[in-house]
């Protein structure tokens, strides 16, 4: 994967972009970068699509700003409209995972003018997100404990990363998440996505999305509960569709590449007339 460099929003921002056609962009989460999507990329390139993955702020090769104010949500919600100015792109389909995805929610419902359907993976319509219940409070205490300063990062780092891969379960994916978030200042930009928006995600007020959802949860995920996605339907003014996925990770884009691939290119070629509440 090559990447280049684009200013958007008063940053440099690495982004991968292959292919002719409609276009599709990819947003990643914590704590992964653009790399996440490599098995993604040639499948729907292959289908006819440009595809446009970039390394969100302080993740990847794109700049780190210092401070937690940097990674405000209006900033980074910014970051990706400004990116599409950039790259002359008026509207597109957008893919979201993790923090992707509640970047993706954001923007879809905050600027559904540029926003052709979106598809959220794992993470829920925020207002869902937040109402999750007892059992999502739980599954998110990390959350929780990335507010302290400083702590976080030490507790993470120390004895090879110990803590990530028990948290993560050594996924295979590990080798990665350290290559990069070891550098200086990567890990405190990650944790900073959540330092900078607890208030907001819990207390905020968001309305509903305006463009239409393909909501997507898998059934190993161990951070996010399935009634946080699927209930996302209650805050839908468009088409609404849920998939679920057996047998894979909060990672699904690693552990089941080529279903994931299949689902959202079929998604993408589907007519969105009328409202639909398919659930499997």
């Amino acid at each position: 994967m090559k990447g280049k460099m684009v200013e958007a929003n008063g940053i440099r921002i690495n982004v991968y972009i292959e292919g002719q056609g409609p276009d599709v962009i990819l947003l990643h989460g914590f704590p992964d970068s653009a790399l996440v999507w490599r098995f993604q990329i040639p499948a729907l390139v292959q289908a006819g699509y440009r595809v446009i993955v970039p390394d969100l702020r302080g993740s990847g090769d794109s700049e780190a700003p210092i401070g937690k104010a940097c990674y405000k949500l209006d900033m980074l919600i910014r970051d990706v409209v400004c990116l599409m100015d950039s790259l002359e792109i008026r509207k597109a389909k957008l893919v979201g995972h993790d923090w992707g995805a509640i970047l993706g929610w954001f923007i879809a419902i905050e600027h559904p003018d540029r926003v052709d359907r979106y598809v959220a993976i794992s993470v829920g319509h925020p207002v869902s997100f937040e109402r999750g219940g007892f059992e999502q409070k739980v599954r998110s205490w990390y959350a929780l404990t990335f507010q302290m300063p400083v702590l976080p990062e030490v507790m993470i780092m120390s004895f090879n990363w110990t803590l990530m891969r028990l948290f993560t379960q050594n996924h295979p994916e590990i080798i990665n998440w350290i290559n990069d978030k070891g550098r200086p200042g990567r890990l405190t930009a990650g944790i900073n996505w959540y330092r900078a928006n607890a208030m907001r995600m819990l207390f905020g007020r968001t309305g509903h999305a305006k463009v239409p959802v393909l909501g997507i949860w898998s059934d190993r995920d161990l951070y996010l509960t399935e009634n946080q996605m699927k209930t996302s339907a209650l805050y839908m003014d468009a088409s609404w569709k849920y998939e679920r996925i057996e047998n894979a990770s909060h990672w699904l884009q690693l552990d089941v590449p080529e279903h994931l691939s299949r689902i959202l290119i079929e998604y993408f070629c589907q007519p969105l007339e009328g409202r639909l509440t398919t659930s499997r």
